[in-house]
Protein backbone atom coordinates (compact mmCIF):
# COMPACT_ATOMS: atom_id res chain seq x y z
CA UNK A 1 0.00 0.00 0.00
CA UNK A 2 1.25 3.57 -0.97
CA UNK A 3 1.28 5.40 2.43
CA UNK A 4 3.68 8.09 3.75
CA UNK A 5 5.15 5.57 6.61
CA UNK A 6 6.85 3.43 3.83
CA UNK A 7 9.07 5.46 1.75
CA UNK A 8 12.01 7.66 2.28
CA UNK A 9 10.87 10.53 -0.59
CA UNK A 10 9.87 13.05 2.32
CA UNK A 11 13.88 12.87 2.77
CA UNK A 12 15.33 15.78 1.01
CA UNK A 13 19.04 14.63 2.10
CA UNK A 14 18.40 12.47 -1.30
CA UNK A 15 18.77 13.77 -4.29
CA UNK A 16 19.41 16.82 -6.44
CA UNK A 17 18.19 20.10 -5.44
CA UNK A 18 18.20 22.26 -7.89
CA UNK A 19 17.42 26.16 -7.26
CA UNK A 20 15.98 28.62 -9.78
CA UNK A 21 14.59 25.18 -11.76
CA UNK A 22 11.69 26.08 -14.35
CA UNK A 23 8.92 23.22 -13.87
CA UNK A 24 5.33 23.24 -15.83
CA UNK A 25 2.52 21.47 -13.90
CA UNK A 26 0.02 20.08 -16.51
CA UNK A 27 -3.58 19.93 -14.70
CA UNK A 28 -7.00 18.68 -15.93
CA UNK A 29 -10.15 20.61 -15.44
CA UNK A 30 -11.96 17.18 -14.67
CA UNK A 31 -12.29 16.37 -10.73
CA UNK A 32 -11.09 20.37 -10.32
CA UNK A 33 -11.47 20.40 -6.25
CA UNK A 34 -9.39 17.42 -5.79
CA UNK A 35 -6.62 18.54 -8.84
CA UNK A 36 -6.88 21.94 -7.57
CA UNK A 37 -5.45 21.15 -4.36
CA UNK A 38 -2.73 18.53 -5.72
CA UNK A 39 -1.45 21.37 -7.64
CA UNK A 40 -1.44 24.15 -4.09
CA UNK A 41 0.19 21.16 -3.06
CA UNK A 42 2.98 21.13 -5.66
CA UNK A 43 3.09 25.06 -5.81
CA UNK A 44 3.82 24.86 -1.72
CA UNK A 45 6.71 22.70 -1.97
CA UNK A 46 7.99 24.26 -5.41
CA UNK A 47 8.07 27.85 -3.62
CA UNK A 48 10.27 26.58 -0.89
CA UNK A 49 13.12 25.64 -3.31
CA UNK A 50 12.60 29.07 -6.07
CA UNK A 51 11.37 27.02 -8.20
CA UNK A 52 9.64 28.94 -11.25
CA UNK A 53 6.26 27.19 -12.18
CA UNK A 54 3.99 27.68 -15.09
CA UNK A 55 0.72 26.07 -15.29
CA UNK A 56 -1.07 24.44 -18.32
CA UNK A 57 -4.60 23.48 -18.10
CA UNK A 58 -6.08 20.13 -19.88
CA UNK A 59 -9.87 18.76 -20.21
CA UNK A 60 -8.63 15.65 -18.99
CA UNK A 61 -5.92 12.56 -18.41
CA UNK A 62 -6.20 11.51 -21.88
CA UNK A 63 -5.15 15.50 -23.12
CA UNK A 64 -1.89 15.07 -20.68
CA UNK A 65 1.07 13.69 -22.55
CA UNK A 66 -0.26 15.60 -26.06
CA UNK A 67 -0.46 19.13 -24.25
CA UNK A 68 3.51 18.03 -22.12
CA UNK A 69 4.79 17.21 -25.80
CA UNK A 70 3.22 20.31 -27.14
CA UNK A 71 4.33 22.12 -24.54
CA UNK A 72 8.16 20.64 -24.97
CA UNK A 73 7.96 21.18 -28.76
CA UNK A 74 7.40 24.76 -28.33
CA UNK A 75 9.53 25.72 -25.75
CA UNK A 76 12.58 24.46 -27.20
CA UNK A 77 12.02 27.22 -30.09
CA UNK A 78 11.62 29.55 -27.39
CA UNK A 79 14.43 28.89 -25.95
CA UNK A 80 12.74 28.57 -22.26
CA UNK A 81 12.74 24.86 -21.73
CA UNK A 82 11.45 23.57 -18.19
CA UNK A 83 13.88 21.18 -16.25
CA UNK A 84 10.70 18.89 -15.60
CA UNK A 85 6.86 18.19 -16.38
CA UNK A 86 4.34 16.88 -13.32
CA UNK A 87 1.28 15.94 -14.91
CA UNK A 88 -1.65 16.18 -12.19
CA UNK A 89 -5.30 14.52 -12.58
CA UNK A 90 -7.33 12.28 -11.36
CA UNK A 91 -9.21 9.33 -12.26
CA UNK A 92 -12.46 7.98 -10.46
CA UNK A 93 -14.04 4.77 -10.95
CA UNK A 94 -17.35 4.98 -12.31
CA UNK A 95 -19.90 1.93 -13.49
CA UNK A 96 -17.84 1.12 -16.92
CA UNK A 97 -14.77 0.45 -18.70
CA UNK A 98 -13.89 3.77 -19.28
CA UNK A 99 -11.72 4.28 -15.92
CA UNK A 100 -9.68 1.38 -17.35
CA UNK A 101 -9.32 2.77 -20.74
CA UNK A 102 -8.56 6.74 -19.30
CA UNK A 103 -6.04 5.16 -17.00
CA UNK A 104 -4.34 2.79 -19.33
CA UNK A 105 -3.65 5.94 -21.92
CA UNK A 106 -2.58 8.62 -19.66
CA UNK A 107 -0.26 6.09 -17.73
CA UNK A 108 1.10 4.80 -21.22
CA UNK A 109 1.76 8.59 -22.67
CA UNK A 110 3.61 9.62 -19.87
CA UNK A 111 5.68 6.61 -20.24
CA UNK A 112 6.33 7.48 -23.36
CA UNK A 113 7.62 11.10 -22.68
CA UNK A 114 9.99 9.66 -19.80
CA UNK A 115 11.31 7.54 -22.93
CA UNK A 116 11.48 10.02 -25.37
CA UNK A 117 12.30 13.33 -23.53
CA UNK A 118 15.46 14.52 -22.27
CA UNK A 119 13.50 16.01 -18.76
CA UNK A 120 11.32 13.99 -16.62
CA UNK A 121 7.47 13.91 -16.66
CA UNK A 122 6.18 13.27 -12.99
CA UNK A 123 3.33 11.18 -12.77
CA UNK A 124 1.16 12.61 -10.30
CA UNK A 125 -2.44 11.11 -11.56
CA UNK A 126 -4.71 9.99 -8.76
CA UNK A 127 -6.39 6.77 -10.21
CA UNK A 128 -9.11 5.76 -7.21
CA UNK A 129 -11.98 3.90 -6.51
CA UNK A 130 -14.11 7.13 -5.24
CA UNK A 131 -13.80 10.38 -4.30
CA UNK A 132 -13.44 9.70 -0.79
CA UNK A 133 -10.12 7.79 -1.71
CA UNK A 134 -9.14 10.99 -3.42
CA UNK A 135 -9.53 13.48 -0.72
CA UNK A 136 -7.32 11.06 1.32
CA UNK A 137 -4.65 11.67 -1.13
CA UNK A 138 -4.51 15.56 -0.53
CA UNK A 139 -3.60 15.36 2.81
CA UNK A 140 -5.62 12.92 4.62
CA UNK A 141 -4.25 9.44 5.70
CA UNK A 142 -2.11 8.37 2.62
CA UNK A 143 -0.54 12.32 2.86
CA UNK A 144 -0.15 14.89 0.10
CA UNK A 145 0.17 13.33 -3.59
CA UNK A 146 0.74 16.71 -4.73
CA UNK A 147 3.16 17.48 -2.96
CA UNK A 148 5.13 14.19 -3.35
CA UNK A 149 5.00 15.09 -7.06
CA UNK A 150 6.66 18.09 -6.36
CA UNK A 151 9.61 16.15 -4.32
CA UNK A 152 10.03 13.69 -7.03
CA UNK A 153 10.64 16.38 -9.43
CA UNK A 154 12.85 18.38 -7.75
CA UNK A 155 14.87 15.05 -6.72
CA UNK A 156 14.62 13.75 -10.56
CA UNK A 157 16.62 17.15 -11.83
CA UNK A 158 19.91 17.23 -13.48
Amino acid sequence: MASTGNSNLLNNDTGIFKQDAFIVLVKTEWNANVVDELESGCLRVLQQYNTRTETVVVPGCVEIPFAINRHWSRSKQQFDEPHAYIALGTVIQGDTPHFDYVCKMVTEGILQLNLTLPIPTIFGVLTVNNEAQALERIGGKHGHKGEEAAITAMKMLE
